[in-house]
């Protein structure tokens, strides 16, 4: 699958990756004939937001997001954070993250990535944009924290869902948003997410790459590079409706509905 008659939303791309400067320009261009019609760029430390406030500005189809990773937290400190809460209110900014909590590789200590987080959280209610939430097994401390401020935040995203049932379920009471990977396209480790695509409703799935990780590997033929980028997002899309057995022109206009009511993408922008 090539491309999808609908215009599609990739929620989650790290263009500010180094693996993307040498051929920046064409890669976008690969994701416009594939049929997106918006990035969301992620931020994942200051100056990865820095980058994409400023490659955003150069494109009206791309926004971004500004955050700390959880992996980051150990380099942020209160000059850190202040500098994310400014840039975070940039019109071209549309969610807080990405942010939450990672103890499955514990890059930075398990404390100091829960005060980031939580400060995330207060930066989320205090300006009123939506989280791009981050979680890997850590869902028994991820969820308190998120409970305690759900009531104050728009809404969010838990981004690269791969988490078990009572996960998914626990982020659906919460009314949260689930973002679908090429994770699903594995179909070794992919199998559980498979399974449990199906139980999203429809209202609340939206699809990502995360480029440059995570590259579909049902993609035929296989690319010569293990780069993921966004013009692969028709395939997360496919696997995604196989999965859920629904029809993929539906399912495309249903996670683009989604994206546009989660981050409140301009709609007057082109469509590819």
């Amino acid at each position: 699958m090539n491309q999808i008659p609908s215009p599609l939303i990739d929620i989650g791309a790290n263009l500010a990756h180094e693996s993307f400067a040498p051929d920046f320009d064409e890669v976008l261009q690969r994701a416009r004939a594939a049929g997106l019609r918006y990035l969301l760029l992620t931020g994942s430390s200051l100056q990865s937001t820095e980058q994409v406030i400023a490659i955003s500005r150069e494109h009206d189809w791309l926004f971004g997001t500004a955050g700390i990773h959880p992996h980051e937290a150990r380099n942020c400190d209160a000059d850190v954070m202040q500098q994310i809460g400014e840039l975070a209110r940039d019109p071209r900014v549309l969610a807080v993250g990405e942010t939450g909590l990672d103890f499955n590789r514990d890059f930075s200590p398990r404390p100091q990535q829960e005060q980031v987080f939580t400060e995330h959280l207060q930066l989320a209610a205090e300006i009123g944009k939506p989280l791009f939430l981050h979680q890997r097994d850590a869902h028994k401390r991820f969820l308190p924290l998120l409970r305690e401020y759900r009531d104050h935040i728009s809404a969010g995203v838990v981004h690269c869902f791969t988490d078990e049932r009572r996960a998914l379920y626990d982020y659906m009471d919460l009314d949260m948003y689930i973002g679908v990977t090429g994770w699903i396209c594995d179909d070794r480790r992919g199998k559980p997410l498979q399974e449990l695509v199906r139980e999203i409703p429809a209202e609340r799935l939206l699809i990502e790459t995360d480029a440059p990780y995570l590259l579909p590997r049902s993609l035929r033929p296989k690319p010569r590079s293990r780069r993921n980028e966004p013009a692969y997002l028709p395939e997360v899309l496919r696997m995604v409706a196989i999965c859920r057995d629904a029809d993929p022109v539906r399912l495309a206009q249903q996670t683009t509905d989604n994206a546009q009511r989660l981050f409140n993408f301009p709609p007057a922008a082109e469509t590819p």
